[in-house]
């Protein structure tokens, strides 16, 4: 028998049926032997069985590989869905920007919980993990950083991982000592008082950077300046140099050339008068009368330098045995400008200096009212009578 199939054409057979004799009658007309015939049929059953089992297998693969994509797909899904949840959805339970300090004793535990107190997140799940897998532990880097309200783990992990910190606005005060800016400023940044106040008072580093420990205050310049929490005391005093350099252009420093004074001086200068005098508009007036006290040769007699040279800013009346005091802060006794500022003078006071009155003023006296305002005189008689003035004001109140 052959194995073509063209010669079982299942669409073409007749339908068998046996005669009287004994032969397969085909309703096609065709009368074959009875045994060739029922071989021919068995063939023919066998083939169409064969057939039908092909396809119902085909059928079944078919389903059973439908099944596992499905499957594949549905378990993609949801691990795809797990992913976002942990590290791309929001999670910060926040309605504004936190932030959190990291300094140089934390721990990935503290950051974390730091974090929770800060960004309140739903879930830690997704930071713990890319913690662990990016050994965050080993390489923890200190600084302020954001926690926004639409942020994702992801974005803030980054932030943490890279050193993406937001920076701070820096209070750089007009103070009367280096100690008390050395406190100021640690309280706003993550270096203490004691790293800073000891660069600023070691005098090998005054002498590197173009000063003495007398005239580093003229340094500084009173702002606001944004920078980096984690800054290092010698980074802030490089930015320092580079804000008085900045506030130190060309205009100002022919004015100070002008008066006949350099920048220090200045700073010198301004720090006296601030001490003189809390209203602004008398500080131009103040600093006229001094230059004119030092254009003439005359001793400055500012008693804010001999409470700097006591140390004793509580004094409320400068007495004649104060006035004897042997410091070189004393203008009662050594004439010129003393060695350095009383204070970090504000912007306010440098440009009362650089832009002074021009008047014939070279007394002054506190009123007698206690204003915080001045008397001001051109002569000894005019002082004197004002001075009386205010002597029976202070002894009316008894103060001593």
């Amino acid at each position: 028998m052959t194995d073509d199939h063209s010669f079982f054409d299942v669409s073409k057979l007749p339908i068998l049926r046996q005669t009287d004799s004994g032969q397969i009658d085909f309703f096609g007309g065709t009368k074959w032997s009875s045994a060739r015939n029922i071989k021919i049929f068995a063939y023919i059953c066998i083939r169409l069985t064969e057939k039908t089992s092909d396809d119902y297998m085909k059928k079944k693969q078919r389903n059973i590989l439908w099944t596992v994509l499905a499957t594949i797909v549905l378990l993609g899904a949801g691990f795809a869905g797990t992913v976002y949840y942990y590290l791309f959805a929001p999670q910060f339970g926040i309605t504004q920007t936190a932030y959190i300090y990291i300094d140089r004793d934390d721990t990935v535990d503290s950051v974390y919980h730091k974090i929770e107190m800060a960004g309140k997140p739903q879930n830690m799940s997704g930071l713990r993990y890319l913690a662990r897998h990016e050994d965050y532990a080993t390489h923890i880097l200190t600084g302020r950083y954001a926690i926004r309200p639409n942020d994702n783990v992801r974005y803030l992990f980054r932030r943490l991982q890279l050193g993406y910190q937001a920076p701070v606005n820096l209070i750089v005060p007009g103070v009367r000592t280096i100690d008390r800016l050395a406190r100021n400023v640690a309280r706003q940044l993550m270096i203490d008082s004691t790293e800073i106040a000891r660069l600023l008072t070691d005098s090998a580093f005054c002498s590197q950077i173009g000063y003495t420990r007398e005239t580093l205050p003229a340094l500084f310049i009173p702002n606001t300046y944004e920078v980096y929490w984690n800054m290092s005391a010698e980074d802030f005093v490089k930015r320092m140099q580079k804000e008085h350099a900045a506030f130190w252009n060309e205009e100002r420093r022919k004015k100070a050339e002008s008066i006949g004074l350099s920048p220090t001086e200045v700073s010198t200068l301004a720090s006296i008068v601030e001490e003189e005098t809390a209203n602004g508009a008398e500080k131009p007036i103040v600093a006229g009368l001094y230059i004119n006290r030092l254009k003439r040769g005359m001793l400055l007699q500012a008693d804010p330098t001999v409470k700097f040279g006591l140390q004793d800013f509580g004094l409320r009346r400068i007495l004649n045995r104060h006035l004897e005091v042997d410091s070189p802060y004393n203008t009662y006794k050594h004439a010129g400008l003393p060695p350095g500022p009383i204070r970090i003078p504000s912007i306010e006071g440098l440009e009362s200096v650089l832009n002074h009155a021009h008047h014939n003023y070279i007394y002054m006296c506190a009123k007698e009212d206690f204003s915080g305002t001045h008397n001001f005189a051109g002569t000894l008689a005019q002082h004197a009578a004002n001075a009386r003035r205010y002597q029976q004001a202070l002894n009316q109140r008894n103060i001593k």
